[in-house]
Parts: C-alpha cells; sequence; structure tokens
C-alpha cells in the first residue's frame, strides 16, 4: 500500500508514525525556502496602523493569496470597502482572504485564522538589525511580523504544503481567514464573519488561531481563554473654566479632589476591586482546574525583571496565574484634564475625566459590570455631598473568552506537541483580551482553539521582534501532526456517535 492509501484507510498508529518521519523529514530538507519565504513577506511594510502604509498592505494580501493558489486552494479575496483615518482621509481596507482546498466529505474542516499586517516599525526606534529585512542571529530570525504573525502563517502554509508536495492524502478540508487590519482594530471583520456563517463557515467543524505565545521560551503551550476589557470614563465637573487656586482655593468642591476620592474607592491596598458584587458571578475554581495550573513552567523571578518591579501581590505562581487570568483586575489609566507637565501650575481644573477599565473573565455580564461601577461610584458621589457634576460612561466592552480544553481541539493538539516537542504542552490562558478567538466562537458557534508556536521572549510589537528557527521549523511540523491527530479523532467520534445512534 502507498502512503497516501494508508492515509486514507484509517491510519494504525506505526503507520502514521511512518507518514510524520516522512512529513518532517520534507519540513527540515526544505527549511532553508521556508525561510526564504519568510524574508519575502517580512521585506512588506504592511503596517495598517499608518494611512501612508496601507499600499503595502494591500500588496501583501495578495502575496498570501498567491501563496495559497499556489497550494491548489480556492481564493476569494473579499473586498471590505474603505474606512475613515484619524487623520480624516478616506482609506480603502485590505480585502479579507476567504481560501478554501479540499472538499472531502470524509473530513474534518479545520479553519484557520491568521494575519498579514504588521505593527509600526523603525531601524531608530531601537532595533539591533533593518525591521524589514529578516536577519538570523544565533538561531533567532530578527524581523517585524516574524512572530506577530507572519511566521505563523507561512507555517501553516508550509504543512499544507508538505502534503501537496509528498502527493499524500489530504488528512482534513482546509479554509483560510487571512486578514491585514488586525493591528489596526480588525476593521470590517465582524460583519464578514456575519455575513458568511451560513456560507463558507456553515461545514467548518473547528477553527485554530495562531496569533499569541507560549508563556516559556522553551515548553509549547495551548491557549484556552483570556480576560474581556471593560473601559470607563468618570467626570467631575465643576464650572466652564479653569480657576486659580489663590482666588478660589479653599472656598468650592474641587473636581480633582472628588475624582481622587472615587478613584481611590475602586481598589484596596492589595488589589481587591471594591465594587460591591463584582465577584458574585466568577465560576469556583475546581480541582481539576487547579491542578492545570501546577504543571505550568513559569519563572516567577523573570517575570520580575521583566516588569522591572521588585515585589508583587501575590507570592506563588499559582496565585500569580490565577490573578492574571482567572480573575478580574481593574487598573487606573490616567486623568485627563489635569496638569500633568513639568513645574509648577497653581491651577484648579473645571472638569477632569479618570480613566479605568475592569479586565473581566467568563460568566461576567458587561451590562451587569457597568451598572456595577455606576452604582458604586453614585454612591460614593452622594456621600461626598459636591455640587459638581458626575458622568460615568463605558466606551468600550470586549468580552472574556473560554474554550474547553478537553474539546477533541485541544487533546488532537496536544498529541502534536507531545510528538514533535516530546512534552506535554502548558494549558494556559492570557490576561489581557482576545477579541478575534471570542468573535470567531461567538459568531459561528464553533470549537476555537488558540495553538501558539511562538516563544515568550519573541517580542511582538517590540524592538527585536523575531521566531527562533526552531519554532518556525517545529511550528509547521506541529501543525502537520495536528492535520493528522484531528482526523484521526474526528473520526473516532463520528464512528462513536453512529454506533450510539445505531443502539
Amino acid at each position: 500500500l502507498s502512503l497516501a492509501l494508508l492515509l486514507k484507510a484509517g491510519m494504525s498508529s506505526s503507520s502514521s508514525s511512518v507518514l510524520e518521519m516522512e512529513i518532517f523529514q520534507y519540513i527540515d530538507v526544505h527549511q532553508s525556502d521556508f525561510i526564504e519565504d519568510l524574508k519575502e513577506w517580512v521585506a512588506v511594510e504592511s503596517d495598517s496602523v499608518q494611512p501612508d502604509l496601507r499600499k503595502e498592505v494591500i500588496r501583501m494580501m495578495a502575496l498570501a493569496a498567491d501563496r495559497l493558489s499556489a497550494l491548489g486552494a480556492t481564493v476569494n479575496l473579499v473586498n471590505l470597502g474603505s474606512h475613515q483615518a484619524p487623520d480624516g482621509q478616506e482609506l480603502p481596507l485590505p480585502p479579507v482572504i476567504l481560501g478554501e482546498l479540499g472538499k472531502d466529505p470524509q473530513n474534518p474542516t479545520v479553519c484557520f485564522y491568521g494575519h498579514v499586517d504588521v505593527q509600526p516599525a523603525k531601524k531608530e526606534d531601537g532595533w539591533k538589525t533593518d525591521p524589514y529585512t529578516l536577519t538570523e542571529i544565533n538561531g533567532n530570525l530578527y524581523g517585524r511580523g516574524a512572530t506577530d504573525n507572519k511566521g505563523p502563517v507561512l507555517a501553516w502554509i508550509h504543512a499544507v504544503e508538505a502534503f501537496k508536495a509528498l502527493k499524500l492524502a489530504m488528512p482534513v478540508n482546509f479554509k483560510f481567514v487571512i486578514e491585514g487590519m488586525e493591528e489596526a482594530g480588525s476593521l470590517g471583520l465582524e460583519k464578514l464573519l456575519e455575513d458568511e456563517n451560513q456560507c463558507f463557515f456553515s461545514d467548518v467543524d473547528y477553527i485554530v488561531i495562531s496569533d499569541n505565545l507560549w508563556l516559556s521560551n522553551k515548553k509549547p503551550a495551548l491557549t484556552y481563554g483570556s480576560r474581556g476589557n471593560a473601559c470607563f470614563f468618570v467626570e467631575v465637573e465643576c464650572g466652564a473654566k479653569d480657576l486659580h487656586s489663590g482666588t478660589f482655593g479653599g472656598i468650592i468642591h474641587e473636581p480633582l479632589t472628588d475624582l481622587i476620592a472615587l478613584l481611590d474607592s475602586l481598589l484596596d491596598s492589595t488589589g481587591r476591586i471594591q465594587i460591591p458584587g463584582i465577584y458574585d458571578s466568577i465560576a469556583a475554581l475546581t480541582e481539576e482546574e487547579r491542578k492545570l495550573y501546577e504543571s505550568i513552567e513559569f519563572d516567577l523571578e523573570e517575570h520580575k525583571n521583566n516588569s522591572g518591579v521588585k515585589k508583587f501581590l501575590y507570592g506563588t505562581k499559582e496565585e500569580i496565574l490565577l490573578h492574571l487570568w482567572r480573575y478580574p483586575s481593574l487598573s487606573i489609566h490616567g486623568i485627563e484634564g489635569a496638569f500633568h507637565e513639568p513645574g509648577i501650575k497653581t491651577v484648579i481644573p473645571a472638569k477632569v475625566i479618570g480613566k479605568f477599565s475592569i479586565r473581566q473573565v467568563p460568566h461576567m455580564d458587561l451590562s451587569v459590570v457597568k451598572q456595577q461601577v455606576v452604582e458604586h461610584l453614585e454612591g460614593v458621589f452622594s456621600k461626598r455631598n459636591s455640587p459638581n457634576k458626575l458622568k460615568v460612561s463605558m466606551p468600550l466592552g470586549a468580552k472574556p473568552w473560554l474554550a474547553d480544553v478537553n474539546d477533541p481541539l485541544y487533546k488532537a493538539a496536544r498529541r502534536a506537541i507531545k510528538k514533535v516537542f516530546g512534552e506535554d504542552p502548558d494549558f494556559i490562558r492570557d490576561g489581557s483580551t482576545i477579541p478575534v478567538a471570542r468573535m470567531f466562537q461567538t459568531i459561528t458557534q464553533k470549537s476555537v482553539m488558540m495553538f501558539p508556536i511562538g516563544a515568550a521572549d519573541d517580542g511582538e510589537h517590540s524592538q527585536n521582534e523575531k521566531i527562533s528557527r526552531h519554532n518556525y521549523i517545529e511550528g509547521a511540523k506541529v501543525f502537520a501532526a495536528f492535520f493528522l491527530e484531528i482526523s484521526k479523532l474526528h473520526q473516532h467520534l463520528h464512528e462513536t456517535s453512529n454506533m450510539e445512534t445505531n443502539n
């Protein structure tokens, strides 16, 4: 039997490992070609934030579309129209790629999401090398977009390419959603997903996103959750103009004094949020979940050094991670309207706006959080008997995201990681907000997984962004192994459910 027939016939573990060896060998032999591909992509200054580089983003989308077409995929570049940039000019939105490869009804369909736009970068910002020339130093591939997100997108494409080049039957059907506005807020993506939900996504079984990093430099990870974010403005106003503190100090209710009292009421010195009811809807920590935290590789001292602070609020790895991922946090970001330049200015500002945000976790309802915040601040303000005007608003609210680590997606990825990296991954959550994961899950109602291949020290958004050659090449292998594993698991689930139906 040929390897292709073996794969089709439903593989035994031995035939599967023969297949994997052949695929891994192909990836190893072609790694210099794969690095050349990344070099070509990194050279395109596809910065979606700066208006004058929009044409480069559109060129990058065309390059990515050509790459998928070369695989044999059907590619649709969906026009999203235009938008108004912050400077007022009307700019074309880059198209979104919807790609499709394979339509075997026996196979599961896996949809991959990635983006090919990048954050701004200039050599003079502190880069050791030119950010748009991929440069290898000590096994690391430096360049803007190397890890966020051009490297992972190409690693996935190379994994698919290995099956094509070796003339192997595809273990899964592939769909691709690749965009060029992620760094600028994924403008237009949500509407596109809604429009395509009944068509493009109708036969999708699983969605994989590879747009984040491991928690460690060496140990692989799978991400199954992220916190949401609710941003608040609290405005206090006393009159139409700023006043002199010599003429009015001591005889009026000063807005900044009111505001500081309001902000001070939000947290205690241990970091616990003081808004009544805010913790009520958070799910209790189960023993099974707590165990996930024990094996996680996380260097507390390294995290402390990276932050430049001497002491954290908590002393153990478990407590730190629980408070980063699983519990809400409140941060105060600034005060608009107050004097903040060097020197002294004896002014009483007429209106000040405090800005803070709450990173909320699953089961917290955004509308309830907003109500709790408003009621708390109004209660504190009323006790001050101030004649000033108070206004509380929530200009931005993004929901948290949580997946099931026992889902077939996570089981398949775990097995693939074990095969390629020789160890089980850490199951991690993200303390920040990942709108795209929540967006895909909410709109399509499909299983979503975040499957990073970049290491913790890759420096996404920072100077000297990189992906290591090891992670880039092994990343392609782990994606290829994942295709085989999800195919086997999906087939097994299908057979089991058929047997149950027949019984």
